[in-house]
């Protein structure tokens, strides 16, 4: 990322897209924060321009490829942290109860995760961070897929100690899931039982100990535009290889289960601007796009800045059949990332 000092701030919108334009497709130098701002208020008249920049600098920099990835929940719900858009919280009302998935159903989910296609496939659970118990289950669930199937196996579990970092790679997860959700800024209004800094910190130890580093969050909650361009500048100083980029799908029962649900046109100007915060980061859809861009908004992402998805159902709420995004995927002459690209 730039500092401000390295070029004055445009303020005029064609101003404006041709230092991006400069800036970003021609250096591969990610806007800074202040410039991720400006393009978060650039008007719906000049999304269309927008989104072509940030497509461009996609296909330059990461190229046509797209990763597609599936999710299973290992554990799922009774979380102890109060995370106000989650379901999975056993302090809120909401529906979602612990259940644990054994290692043969853990298996068929991983073989039919990549019968679609799909060369990732993460194990997620609802904690605070991994006990004895699910760490045995993640050792013998692991070590059960990787004799099974042809797949990437990543894991999202929370915050980890340093045993259990070293443990994960270890056993062969090669990519690490833990979302810093929000803005530093903003964190405190959407999780009080645990920080920001204690999600960064595990972060830290993953990049560290080797494995891929996935982290990203969720718009639409309540931020402001300033905070949601400080998240995209903290992102790109943690330099991840993934970003999933979540709209809020607001559950009943949770603190924030009165929101309104993102525009499209705003959640359309997010991802570009994310891409072009991120030049060269893998940026995925995940949770909410169904209902905040529906299916001509998930073209459109395709078209300015995403290059990955989550095919299938999300951990508490329904996606796209995932034949429908393949064919979008074949339509628009995107390719699937093959496993071996993924190492």
């Amino acid at each position: 990322m730039t500092t401000l000092e390295d070029r004055p701030l445009a303020t005029d919108p064609a101003d404006l897209l041709a230092t991006a334009r400069e800036q970003v497709l021609e250096r591969g130098v990610g806007l800074d924060e202040a410039q991720v701002l400006a393009v978060l208020n650039l008007g719906d008249e000049h999304l269309e321009d927008l989104l072509g920049l940030a497509h461009e600098v996609r296909m330059r920099w990461c190229g046509p490829e797209v990763e597609v990835e599936g999710i299973v929940s290992l554990k799922t719900g009774g979380c102890p942290e109060d995370c106000h858009f989650c379901s999975q919280s056993g302090q809120f009302t909401s529906p979602v109860r612990s259940v644990w998935l054994d290692i043969p159903a853990l298996v068929e989910a991983a073989k039919a995760t990549a019968a679609t296609g799909a060369t990732e496939f993460c194990i997620v659970a609802a904690v605070r961070g991994p006990d004895e118990r699910l760490m045995t289950q993640m050792r013998e669930g692991v070590a059960a897929i990787k004799e099974a199937v042809d797949i990437q196996v990543a894991a999202s579990l929370g915050m980890l100690t340093q045993a259990q970092v070293d443990e994960l790679a270890a056993m062969g997860v090669h990519r690490y899931n833990h979302n810093l959700e929000t803005a530093r800024s903003y964190f405190p209004n959407v999780v009080t039982t645990h920080t920001w800094e204690e999600r960064w910190e595990t972060l830290t130890m993953v990049r560290e100990a080797g494995m891929e580093v996935c982290c990203g969050g969720i718009v639409g909650m309540g931020e402001t535009l300033e905070q949601r361009a400080e998240f995209a500048a903290q992102l790109a100083t943690l330099t991840p290889d993934e970003v999933p980029l979540n709209f809020l799908n607001p559950r009943p029962g949770t603190p924030f289960g009165d929101q309104e649900p993102l525009s499209a046109q705003d959640a359309l100007r997010t991802i570009a601007a994310f891409r072009l915060a991120m030049p060269r980061t893998i940026l995925r859809y995940a949770g909410g796009r169904e209902i905040t861009l529906g299916d001509l908004g998930t073209r459109e992402g395709l078209l300015g800045g995403i290059n990955a998805v989550i095919v299938g159902n999300y951990l508490t709420t329904l996606g796209r059949d995932p034949k429908e995004d393949l064919a979008l995927l074949d339509e628009l002459k995107m390719p699937i990332k093959a496993l071996a690209d993924t190492f």
